[in-house]
């Protein structure tokens, strides 16, 4: 039975990273010792035209779902990672705003993906903040009503991407809203007076995505910058069905990825060394594989749910709750691959002349980023139970 046009394109998209995987597991080992931002991973993504994935291609772009989204990430971070990892923050954006433009058709919308397709703008999601739970629902960073706008105020922490980025998403607290405080989102350009980015990322892991900090210091954003805003403290359909929607399986995807990669390189060296009928062997690699596929049977039924329009079956809490737990596993199981993993590597597990001990400490990072473990198993639980955690705009 021959494949459809969407399979048949996915398998074009899953091949060119796979081509360019090999190409950054070539230069991952140096970046992460130097924790230098790969720029010349992202030269190669703008040649074979990933930075547009997920812009229509009626503007320009790929035209790429969320689907195929997730295979492309999960093949590139067979080879680096951060590299993926730091892609994400610009690929999910715009695919989200590729799935606002198509029921909306707005103009501004439009504008920003066709510029996204021409090379001109380049996109982080910049929302963590020390202090508080990153979670779209507070900001620490204060925004100033004032003619025309808002002045933004604060610190934020992880902006994974914004060594190569144009612009940033980023949220700020409207403390004297009409009606009470609310969460503003915002757009940012990155080279707007008051943005400064301050080199503090040192990390175990994911080095190069230089996750450094981000400052605003009396940023101007115009009223139209402002993209959308939700009382603080409560939960948003709207943010739900963008933001969560496209962020907690795409940082699974990647997190699946390191996993997928560790496993094939152990697997060729297990093949090399003559162990593969070693009954102890084929127990830990049989366990990885099933982990793996687990976490890839959440994520295709994740973009089951999101093409379908079956997130909100159970509510925004019920749906942020089935997010985060897409996120959790994938994570998850992508530590426990790699602890496993070490059993039957050995000693060359531990050194840094080998990559697997670059993705051993790369995973680590996935329990962290939001939604943490703890969080989400905390909303999990509670939405099970049917304890309300937050009122729903």
């Amino acid at each position: 039975m021959s494949e459809g046009p969407a399979a048949e394109r996915r398998r074009e998209f899953v091949a060119v990273a796979d081509r360019l995987a090999g190409r950054f597991a070539e230069r991952a080992a140096a970046h992460d010792v130097e924790a230098s931002f790969p720029h010349e991973n992202y030269a190669d993504l703008t040649d074979a035209g990933l930075l547009r994935l997920t812009v229509p291609e009626e503007l320009g772009g790929l035209g790429a779902g969320l689907g195929d989204v997730l295979a492309v990430l999960e093949r590139l971070a067979t080879g680096d990672g951060a590299t993926a990892l730091a892609v994400t923050m610009h690929i999910s954006p715009l695919g989200q705003w590729a799935a606002v433009w198509r029921r909306t058709g707005n103009p501004r919308l439009a504008h920003l993906l066709r510029q996204a397709a021409e090379g001109s703008l380049v996109w982080a999601a910049v929302t963590g903040e020390p202090g508080i739970r990153n979670d779209m629902t507070d900001a620490r960073t204060a925004a100033e009503k004032v003619d025309g706008g808002f002045v933004l105020t604060g610190r934020k922490v992880f902006a994974t991407n914004t060594a190569v980025a144009t612009h940033f998403s980023t949220t700020a607290r409207h403390e004297d809203a009409d009606g009470g405080p609310r969460l503003l989102l915002c757009q940012v350009a990155m080279d707007q007076p008051g943005v400064r980015v301050h080199p503090t990322w040192n990390a175990m892991g994911m080095r190069a995505t230089r996750s450094d900090d981000l400052e605003l210091d009396g940023v101007f954003v115009s009223d139209e910058q402002v993209v959308h805003s939700l009382p603080v403290g409560h939960l948003d359909a709207r943010v739900l069905e963008t933001v969560w929607s496209w962020a907690m399986p795409s940082f699974g995807a990647v997190y699946t990825g390191i996993a997928a990669g560790a496993l094939d390189w152990t697997v060729q060296r297990i093949l090399r060394s003559g162990r593969a009928d070693d009954p102890v062997v084929q127990d830990v690699i049989g366990g990885c594989r099933i982990l793996l596929d687990t976490s890839r049977a959440m994520l295709a039924s994740h973009v089951d749910k999101v093409e379908n329009g079956r997130l909100l079956d159970r509510g925004v809490q019920g749906g942020l709750a089935w997010c985060a737990t897409v996120k959790y596993v994938a994570a998850t199981n992508a530590v426990e691959v790699l602890q496993r993993l070490v059993d039957v590597v050995g000693g060359p597990a531990y050194t840094r002349n080998q990559p697997f001990e670059r993705m051993w400490r790369d995973v680590q990072a996935g329990p962290i980023m939001p939604m943490s473990n703890l969080a989400a198993r905390r909303l999990i639980g509670a939405d099970t139970l049917g304890v309300t955690v937050a009122p729903v705009s």
